[in-house]
């Protein structure tokens, strides 16, 4: 899984429409680190680097710990599926996350009428 981290984090940022030094300026993580992260260099990642970038990018904390091999409970609610609507989508919000939550029970449910 920690070979998903590094993809991932740069999606997310592409996906924030930010630059490694904006998110330097906006974390305080040196963009030399940020690029090593995403890059795979870093093979395991500081926790409290990755809460700031969760923040940042929107993205569960969890599903970050859990990419980065980090033991996560399974209660916790992340998910490695939404690491493709992420790569596929970016960062979404509670609102949009509940949108996409709604929309895919109606095509469930006009799946099983069928």
């Amino acid at each position: 899984m920690t070979d998903q981290l590094g993809p991932f984090l740069s999606k997310a940022r592409s996906a924030a429409g930010k630059s490694l030094r904006t998110v330097e300026r906006e974390t305080g993580i040196s963009n030399a680190y940020l690029s090593q992260l995403e890059t795979g260099k870093i093979k395991t990642p500081s926790p409290q680097n990755l809460h700031r970038l969760a923040e940042l990018y929107r993205v569960p904390y969890e599903l970050l710990m859990e990419l980065a091999g980090f033991p996560v409970p399974e209660a916790s609610g992340a998910s490695l599926t939404w690491v493709g609507v992420n790569a596929r989508l970016g960062p979404v919000t509670a609102d949009e996350e509940e949108a996409l939550a709604e929309y895919l029970q109606f095509l469930r449910s006009r799946k099983r009428g069928r």
